[in-house]
């Protein structure tokens, strides 16, 4: 717009410059406008004290109307927004106008006027607004896609199926530019689109996935509410239709044909049949089955997982002689039902299967699956034991033969006859050795001997009297030496090689044609076991250590078998308040739970005592001392005379003798783990020996024994080898004028006592002594008594 140069305060013209292209049309632009004047004047009046009066000039007012301005301008020039004038111009060009804000001076501009005399604001600024305008310049838009979804086939018309969404840039507030519509492109007649909310749905009923599967659906967004003109935008939607199950399964025919030959194997397939079903997943599974109970007994049938397939499978031998046709009918039907679609009808279809049996040349057939057979032991070679049969079960029945299969790591005891098959023993057997035998008896055809069957045959050798009992020794059979008459020692048992029916019972007793056993007799407890009873009251170790006893032991059976076993009894004194019979020695290693480590220390302990002796001795030679002291050198010598009195049996005893004569001590002493061998008559109160033991009776009573006393003291005084400690010796010497008199039994008189002395067993371990001495006079007395009795017999 042009402006006459003429006029000094011509109207200010507001221009636009150019709108960027792409600018928003919502945006609105803010222009401030000051109005300056160039020629500055003022109204001044000046009063009669000569002062000036100012007057200051009304306040302006615009006269101007709302600016509009379209988006999207691309012509050459400028596009006029609209024009400004203030009534403080009197169009003389005395006015500037100034554009200040967003835009100005690079999208807005105003014209000004050339004239400028000063710089100073006209007047205060003044703000307006300029709107811009939206024009339809942009078309709707789907952010994501093509998009992918799926609906059930079958599905009712006006089935939701998917919704779509597409935005418009233009302003939704100013006019129709940002008003969106959908519609239906390509996709029809199957589907449609709500033109509002874009939301796709079904408009055809029935659509069956098996006759088209896959639809592409283009869907499209125009503004300007679909008038002509507006700008749209499209995108695609893939739907696939889901399966249900709308199909029951088909068998492609009715009747189906297979061949099975005879000798096919029971639980192995013989054929398959398959039925068609249009669905797929779960909706397409199938059971078969066997409608008609004859095919079902001979025949099972089950689905293959992978192919849907009926597997046929043989439940019994096949046998063509008996039966050469099978008819099968077969059911196939869905195992996933709908129940929306029960009224397409029955999901289930049938067939026929007819089965044609093959011959084929089979092997011999057995009469029985297993034989089992009886023999007696010992038999004689070539014994019957029993027979095999078999037969050709094809109709040209081919004679057959028989063979034992043979091992090379078995002993063979049976052989069979190859026509009759018969078998027979080879060797002796034995029940005790092998109470059964198997073997394996073969049958070829003579015809073809290839075609072979097998069969197992079980041997039980019966049983015969043939082992004799024997008495079981592995026990150790101990007497207590406080044994008593009547009292049981030990119950013995028998072990017989038969079977029960030849050694289930025994029985026991000495062997004939022997005295009677003057120390055991035996007891039959008629229960297979007996029992050894003591005779005589006590027994004595040292007397005699061990007894051998024979006993006679029968079986049963038949013919009745018998044996003579020695057992060995050993004396020994018995460790009381237990109920085993352990003697003290292995009690005492019994209760000590000695072990082989604890040998071994025992063992060690033992060497180290000798390696000290040896250091003594050692010592003792350097200091030339002698290692034996004389026996006249006693010193510290305590001996402690505790032993209970035993009558003529305490020649054990210390002998006083030595206190009277000490050179002849060691020829009078004897060992006293000894006993001598010596019988003592009963009558006689001194051994009956080949020397004399001196006795305190010996002794001669007028010899002065403290006088013997202090010369022993005096000499170990003045010996100066020893070392200086002193010698007690105490001697129980029932002397001369003893206020208690003598306790020994060798001056008792009188006749023997005929009381019952087997209550001191109960006393307790102090007077065994005592139980032991008196008890030999009664042994004594028994054994004469019998001796007198045999005799007697004799």
């Amino acid at each position: 717009m042009k402006v006459n140069p003429s006029f000094c305060l011509c109207p200010v013209l507001l221009c636009l410059c150019f709108l960027e292209r792409g600018y928003e049309a919502s945006h609105h632009g803010q222009v401030k406008i000051i109005s300056r004047s160039h020629n500055a004047t003022r109204n001044n009046n000046q009063t009669k004290d000569g002062e000036t009066e100012v007057h200051h000039r009304p306040k302006r007012g615009w006269i101007w109307n709302q600016f509009f301005v379209l988006e999207e301008h691309i012509g050459p020039d400028a596009q006029y927004v609209g024009k400004l004038h203030s009534n403080s111009d009197k169009g003389d060009g005395s006015v500037r106008y100034i554009l200040s804000g967003e835009g100005a001076g690079s999208i807005f501009i105003i014209n000004e006027a050339i004239d400028l005399n000063t710089n100073k604001p006209l007047e205060p600024e003044s703000e307006f607004i300029i709107k811009v305008q939206d024009i339809n310049d942009n078309a709707p838009k789907f952010l994501d896609g093509p998009f992918v979804t799926s609906v059930p086939e079958m599905s009712e018309v006006g089935t939701s199926v998917f919704q779509v969404t597409a935005t418009d840039a233009d302003d939704p507030t100013y006019g129709n530019s940002a008003r969106v519509v959908y519609s239906v492109l390509h996709g029809q007649p199957y589907f449609s689109v709500d033109p509002k909310s874009g939301i796709i749905r079904t408009a055809l009923a029935d659509m069956d996935r098996e006759a088209r599967e896959h639809y592409s659906v283009v869907i499209q967004a125009k503004d300007m509410a679909g008038q002509v003109g507006g700008l749209s935008g499209s995108t695609t939607v893939n739907i696939t239709l889901t399966d249900v199950n709308d199909n029951p399964p088909k068998f492609p025919q009715k009747n189906y044909q297979v061949f099975v030959p005879e000798s096919a194997q029971v639980g192995k397939p013989v054929g398959k049949i398959k039925a068609n079903d249009e669905d797929i997943g779960i909706n397409a599974d199938i059971k078969y089955s066997i409608l008609n109970p004859e095919g079902a007994g001979m025949f099972s049938i089950s689905t293959d997982k992978d192919t849907r397939e009926g597997v046929i499978t043989l439940r019994k031998p096949l046998n063509y002689e008996k039966k050469k046709h099978y008819s099968l009918h077969i059911a196939a039907e869905n195992t996933h039902l709908d129940p929306h679609f029960s009224y397409l009808g029955s999901f289930k279809d049938d067939a026929t299967l007819k089965i044609t049996v093959g011959d084929v040349d089979e092997p011999p057939v057995f009469s029985m699956d297993y034989y089992i057979m009886e023999v007696y032991e010992n038999a004689k070679v070539g014994t019957e034991v029993g027979a095999v049969t078999a037969r050709d079960p094809d109709s040209k029945n081919s004679p057959v033969r028989y063979f034992i299969e043979q091992t090379e790591d078995k002993e063979v005891y049976f052989d069979i006859e190859s026509i009759s098959g018969v078998i027979r023993t080879t060797q002796l057997l034995d029940r005790e050795d092998t109470p059964w035998h198997n073997i394996t008896v073969m049958a070829t055809e003579e015809d073809n001997p290839s075609l072979q069957s097998h069969v197992p045959v079980t041997v039980q050798v019966l049983d015969v009297n043939d082992n004799p009992p024997m008495i079981n020794t592995e026990d150790k059979i101990i007497i207590c030496e406080s044994t008593r008459a009547g009292q049981v020692i030990q119950t013995i048992t028998a072990v017989d090689k038969d079977d029960f029916a030849n050694g289930k019972g025994f029985s026991f007793s000495f062997p004939g044609g022997l005295p009677a056993n003057p120390n055991f007799t035996i007891k039959d407890n008629e229960d297979s076991t007996a029992s050894i009873i003591a005779r005589r009251r006590r027994f004595h170790r040292l007397t005699q250590e061990l007894y051998e006893l024979a006993v006679v032991v029968w079986d049963d059976g038949e013919p009745v078998l018998s044996s003579t076993s020695t057992l060995a009894l050993r004396v020994c004194s018995c460790q009381r308040g237990t109920r085993l019979k352990i003697c003290q020695g292995e009690a005492f290693l019994s209760s000590a739970g000695l072990s082989t480590g604890a040998l071994i220390a025992i063992l060690l302990c033992v060497l180290i005592l000798l390696a000290i002796v040896i250091l003594f001795i050692t010592l003792r030679r350097s200091k030339k001392e002698p290692l034996i002291i004389s026996e006249e050198d006693i010193r510290e010598n305590v001996v402690t005379y505790d032993d209970e009195g035993g009558g003529e049996e305490d020649t054990e005893a210390f002998d006083i003798i030595a206190l009277r004569n000490p050179a002849a001590a060691e020829e009078l002493k004897f060992r006293r783990d000894v006993r001598p061998e010596c019988i003592r008559p009963r009558s006689s109160r001194r051994p009956a020996c080949g020397h004399h033991t001196p006795s305190s009776l010996d002794i001669d009573e007028e010899m002065d024994i403290g006088e013997f006393i202090k010369q022993r003291v005096a000499e170990a005084d003045q010996d100066t080898s020893v070392p200086p400690y002193d010698s007690l010796q105490t001697y129980a010497y029932e002397g001369q004028g003893s206020p208690a008199g003598s306790i020994s039994s060798l001056g008792s008189a009188g006749a023997h006592s005929e009381l019952d002395y087997n209550s001191l067993d109960d006393w307790g371990p102090k007077f065994e002594k005592m139980a032991e001495l008196y008890g030999e006079e009664v042994e004594m007395t028994s054994k004469s008594t019998e001796k007198a009795e045999s005799e007697k017999q004799t």
